[in-house]
């Protein structure tokens, strides 16, 4: 009978802490929408804003992924799911910034970026359509507790606050070890996974 080493335990904790305080790249992420279109209010402020605040957010947690992602594929992924998730979205509630309309405007998003980013999960990833399926609900949330919060939605975004930020990253963490653990019975390491699909 196989007794579990404590040990596996810690490297797992480690991995989603950095996963979790990842957040902070969205302040920057959402910083550099802004200043590459101003306030989304039309579609091609949506489309470029999200495609740029994507890519930081997707570059980001490729870095704080332990290995388990590829910077490229997931910063790629991240930056087109965005933009086309954000153009349809903001469309679809008319730009308007009250909770209920934000919350759907996530969900669009959060639809689109999550088909693309579990196409870029490794191979070695399961069921890979949780992430995709879990998106939706995560980045409505992100904007609901953002809204909560008091910060000023208003001012069109590209990309929810701080707290709804750590709220997704901090769920998101978990699922992502669910999906493609930062190490396994036979201490595999997630960067084995991405030889993998580098071979």
């Amino acid at each position: 009978m196989r007794v579990p080493f404590p040990g596996h335990r810690r490297p797992a904790l480690g991995a989603w802490i950095r996963w979790t305080a990842g957040f902070l790249a969205f302040p920057i992420a959402g910083l550099a929408g802004r200043a590459a279109v101003g306030p989304v209010d039309d579609a091609m402020s949506a489309l470029v804003g999200g495609v740029v605040t994507g890519a930081v957010i997707g570059a980001a947690q490729a870095l704080v992924s332990s290995g388990r992602l590829s910077p490229p594929r997931w910063s790629a992924a991240t930056a087109a799911g965005s933009g086309v998730g954000l153009v349809l979205g903001a469309t679809l509630v008319g730009y308007r910034t009250d909770l209920g309309s934000l919350a759907l405007m996530g969900a669009v998003e959060g639809a689109l970026l999550g088909v693309a980013q579990a196409s870029a999960l490794p191979r070695a990833a399961r069921i890979r359509w949780l992430w995709a399926s879990a998106m939706p609900v995560l980045w409505a949330a992100g904007w609901t507790v953002t809204t909560l919060a008091g910060v000023r939605v208003d001012a069109r975004f590209t990309v929810f606050g701080a707290t709804g930020a750590l709220t997704l990253s901090a769920l998101s963490g978990v699922l992502l070890h669910a999906l493609l653990p930062a190490t396994t019975p036979g201490r595999t390491t997630g960067s084995d996974s991405l030889r993998e699909v580098d071979a």
